[in-house]
Parts: structure tokens; sequence; C-alpha cells
């Protein structure tokens, strides 16, 4: 097995070779802009067909690279390929369109109604910044991606340096399987190098970008989008605590499976997931805390993904640790065996900690995400500590909340205004479950406020994402045979529309075809 790849593994392209790249993007915009959607969806399929044919090799690649089981890559690889088969059936559908039409109505209420017909049309060239943690499902064919060419937009796809052969094996078979079906050139690239992202980030050809990792990498590129002559959107997915907490009715009736499963849960990955919990707030008093810490200790080291990792990591358990009154329950342990001449594998064993509820107020940095197998656990006394806890909690991607099978009535009272709480504060409120494992469907949210994402309104999982690279359109008095086939009266597409009626004077009507 190599080590884990450094970031010498990351060359930045050469400025003729990056211009290239963009012209061709840029080329390929309005050829895919005014593909079929029939022919997105092909497009789609072929990408995933191609890497179940290529499954050996791609897994194999990734195991090298990234120390990650091969179990565990091979489910991802699956779930690469359902979401973009998910998003040829989204876009079959063509409800993703968003088609509404208003007919002209001289006797509107609010005064004579021009015809109005809307609906949504891809942004443009797309610029992917791949995730580290899951070189499969939020890479180089990952779930920005798919979204993107759903959307009907090119990609540039800057690749991780933790896992550049298995980015460069995927890339040549995400290229190949476009070109098998007339899929223009430039409709997706590769890219490497932090110079080379930037500059792409700055240049004008690029509509949106997607990105996936820390908060400081991502607020950095989330600002130079910002600060463009033409700013764009940048959808970032960035840190994120994702709090638990637990009732005493919950731990009355299942405290060993409440405890196996959180402990199961922050250390999944190499607790390398976004969804990590990375706080736990449970009565005090419980004898959940020693029995988790028990568990916690019977971890065996597990590799982590890259040393950079690892070394960010390891300052932030000093960090936290340092706080005034935190208890190290567990004490992970950590080596960097030698592999080869000059690359390391790191392997880290959980660590738990203890803080008082007292020290979880706004401005405690026990309350900013660990990305590492690491957690904090606190005692509430009150159900007034879990709500200021809650309160000060930021942004983050999930809230969980264990409740008894049959809550008392004022467990029930109570859970509700902890799960109103947790909605302002998260873009998924879990019950009775774990967050880690994001389930890929139509209703999933994977946002939430910052800085779990520099967007909250959108999601970077299930077929909604492809919203992130539309924008709407709108006709008026256009006539029909000059309008996109999507709103024209005929409907060629039979895409889903709404329709509204002159003289209805406000009222909507649904109509499939």
């Amino acid at each position: 097995m190599t080590g884990p790849a450094s970031h010498t593994a990351d060359p930045d392209l050469l400025d003729e070779d990056l211009e290239r790249v963009l012209d061709r993007a840029g080329a390929a915009a309005p050829i895919l802009a005014e593909a079929s959607i029939e022919d997105r969806a092909v497009a789609l399929v072929a990408i995933a067909d191609a890497l179940d044919v290529h499954r050996a090799e791609l897994v194999a690649a990734a195991r090298a690279e990234t120390g990650l089981p091969g179990a565990r890559l091979a489910g991802e690889l699956t779930r690469t390929c359902v979401q973009l088969r998910m998003f040829a059936q989204e876009v079959r559908a063509g409800a993703f369109l968003d088609v509404v039409v208003d007919r002209a109505d001289p006797q509107f209420v609010l005064g004579p109604r021009p015809e109005l017909r809307r609906y949504q049309i891809p942004v443009g060239p797309v610029l992917v910044f791949a995730a580290s943690n899951f070189p499969f499902a939020f890479s180089v064919a990952g779930a920005d991606t798919a979204a993107a060419l759903a959307a009907g937009c090119a990609v540039i796809l800057k690749a991780h340096p933790g896992h550049p052969r298995t980015s460069e094996l995927t890339a040549t078979v995400v290229r190949e399987a476009l070109a098998s079906v007339d899929v223009p050139d430039g409709a997706f690239a590769l890219i490497t190098g932090v110079r080379s992202g930037t500059r792409a980030l700055q240049d004008p050809r690029v509509a949106a970008a997607a990105f996936t990792g820390s908060v400081a990498g991502g607020r950095a590129l989330f600002d130079i989008a910002a600060a463009r002559p033409n700013p764009i959107p940048f959808y970032g997915e960035l840190g994120s605590i994702n709090p638990v907490v637990i009732t005493r009715g919950a731990l009355d009736e299942r405290l060993d499976e409440i405890a196996t499963g959180f402990v199961g849960s922050f250390t999944l990955g190499t607790g390398q997931f976004c969804t990590k919990p990375g706080l736990l707030l449970v009565p005090a008093g419980s004898a959940v805390v020693d029995r988790i810490a028990e568990l916690t200790a019977q971890v065996a080291e597990t590799r982590m993904l890259t040393s950079k990792i690892t070394q960010g990591y390891r300052a932030r358990l000093d960090t936290v640790s340092g706080v005034a009154g935190v208890e190290v329950l567990v004490t992970g342990t950590g080596a960097e065996t030698q592999d080869g001449d000059t690359d390391t594998v790191p392997t880290v064993s959980p660590s738990l900690l203890l803080a008082p509820i007292a020290q979880l107020d706004e401005t405690s940095t026990l309350l900013e995400e660990s990305f590492g197998p690491a957690a904090v656990i606190a005692e509430y006394h009150s159900d007034d500590d879990v709500e200021k806890v809650l309160t000060h909690i930021q942004g983050t991607l999930t809230v969980t909340l264990h409740v008894a099978a049959r809550p008392s009535a004022d467990e029930v009272e109570q859970v509700r205004a902890w799960g109103r709480l947790a909605a302002t504060r998260a873009g998924r409120v879990v019950f009775n479950g774990w967050p880690t494992g994001v389930a890929v469907t139509p209703a999933q949210h994977h946002g939430g406020p910052y800085p779990a994402t520099t967007a909250i309104a959108h999601t970077s999982v299930g077929t909604a994402a492809i919203r992130r690279f539309l924008r709407p359109v709108v006709y008026q008095d256009a006539p029909d045979e000059v309008l996109p086939p999507a709103v024209q009266d005929a409907n060629p597409l039979r895409v889903p529309r709404v329709i509204n009626e002159a003289g209805e004077s406000g009222t909507w009507g649904h109509h499939p075809g």
C-alpha cells in the first residue's frame, strides 16, 4: 500500500493548458445548454455504466492512495453510479425545468397582464473542487459533477491532491464515456494545482463553483468568488459539529444501544465524515458517559486520509483538551508507519473529552468542528441547558435528538421545542438515529446555515442539487414559434408545467401536458 499523497502531487497547470481548458468549457457551454434532456440523461448513464466497467481498477487505486477499506470504496462507487442514474431520471422527468406560464389577461386584478413563460436554463461552466474524504462520491464523478452535467453545464474539476491517481483514472473514464455519446469536447476537464484552481475561479468564463472541504479553505475561495468583478455563486460545504441530544427517557430504554451507536458514528471513517457527531449532550449523572468511554477505548487505530489532515486533527485536539475544565476521558493514540522511502501512513485511535456545560457558550472553541475521531460530551442539568447550547451553536448540517419510543407528555413538549430550535441551526434534524450516512434521495437536504455551507437554501446531496446550476429566464409576449421547446404551447418535451389561465384572477392550475 502506498502512503498518502503529498501536496507535491498537486502540480499547477501551465498557463496555456489552463487557458485551453477554460476556452473549451466556454465553447461547450452553449452546445450543452441546447442539448435535449434525453441527451443529457444518456450522457449521465454512460458515465455510470463506464464507472461500473472499470470498478475493480478504480477501487484498487483509491484503496492504495487513501487506505480506505475496499468494501467501503466499492459501496461509495456504487453510490456514485446511483447518483448519476438518479440525476438522469430527474432530467428525463423534466420537473427541474420549473415551467410556469401566465396567460395574457387584460382583466387581471392588478391591471393588464402580459403573457409570461418562465423556465430554468444552465448557468454556464461550473468549477468543482473535489473533496478528500469521498474519493468517488464527492470527487471527480461525484454529486457536484453529476448535478452540473444534469443541469446542462460544462464541468471543470479541480482534483484533490489526496488521491491524484484515482482522480486521473476517473477523469479518463468520464471523458471517454462522454465522447462515446457525442458530448462535445470541453464538457468535462480535470485540472490540478492550488494556483490553477484559484485562477479558474477568477476567470469570467466560470459561472458557478462548488466546494467540499475545510472552513478556512472554503471561506478563502468564497471570498475570491465574491470579489470578482462579476461575482458568482459559490456553493461551499465547510464545517459542521452535528450535535446530538439524548433525553433521560431515551437512556432509560436503550442506554447501551445509544452508547454503541454514538461511538460507531463518531469514529466511522476515522471521524472524517462531514456529518460526524462531534458533541453529545446527556443528562447529568447518567452511566452512559462511562459506557461511551469504555467503548471508545476499545476502538483500534485506523488510518487517516493524509498527513496534513492528521496534523490538523492533532493540533485541534491540543486546543480542545487545553480548554479550562475539559477532562480527557480517552486519550487517543497515533503512529506514522513508514511506507516506502518518503511516504508515511498516519493512523490514530479516537479521543473522548468531557466538558462542563457552562463552557459551551457562544465564544467556545468547543463548538467548532474537529475533523477526525474525537468527540466532546457535556452533561446537562436542565432543559434550559440544552436550549442554551443549541442557541450558541453556529450553522450545522445536522442536529440529532434521541427520545423515548413512548415519550411522556412533558418530554414531547420539550422535544418539540428543541426540534424547532434545531431547525434554525441545521439543514437536517435526525430523530433516534445517527447523522452519518446521508441518503441520496429527492427529499434530502445536505446543507445548513454558515459555516455548514455558504448557500443555506441549497443541497449538495439528492436531486435538488441540480437547482444550484440553473437560473430562471422569463419570455414575455414572445411568438410561440421562437420560444424554446420547454415553454412552447405544444409542450414537445412533455414536461410538467404550471399554467395560470386568463380570467382566473390568480388561481393556479397544474397541467402535466
